[in-house]
């Protein structure tokens, strides 16, 4: 038997994110059909965050889009909006750390970008993104 989690990624990526990441990201959506060059297939073996069969009270959801974030005096500043909640088999959480890996470096706002929580838990476990890095979750 396995064990089941909702896993939800909510953060801002930076308007100069690499098109390598943005490709990727939008692959594991199912946005696009062919994995991206140069994406490590022992780290990303397929798409992860496909939204699945709405197990989630009020449905899986994968949201990705560019935004604008402000209007300043030389024009307007945009930024790549993330927003995924999906339920995920306990096997998919090995992924976590490299999905997270892809992210990290280009996340526009430190701190918060989402949570897993196994789906008896009431709190889950939040990620937290910082100086181009994350702090490891421990599931």
């Amino acid at each position: 038997m396995s064990d089941h989690y909702e896993v939800v990624f909510s953060c801002f990526l930076r308007h100069d994110t690499p098109a390598l990441v943005l490709a990727a990201l939008r692959w594991h959506m199912g946005m696009d059909d062919e994995d991206p060059d140069g994406l490590d297939p022992d780290n990303h073996p397929y798409p992860l965050l496909l939204p699945g069969d709405g197990r989630l009270p009020g449905g899986d959801i994968a949201s990705f889009r560019r935004t604008v974030q402000e209007f300043t005096a030389s024009g307007k500043r945009h930024e790549w909006e993330l927003f995924v909640r999906i339920y995920w088999v306990d096997d998919l959480t090995l992924h976590l750390d490299a999905l997270l890996e892809l992210m990290a470096p280009h996340v526009a706002r430190q701190g918060y970008g989402g949570y897993i929580r196994h789906e008896y838990d009431i709190e889950g476990k939040p990620f937290k993104f910082h100086d181009s890095t994350y702090d490891p979750v421990e599931i």
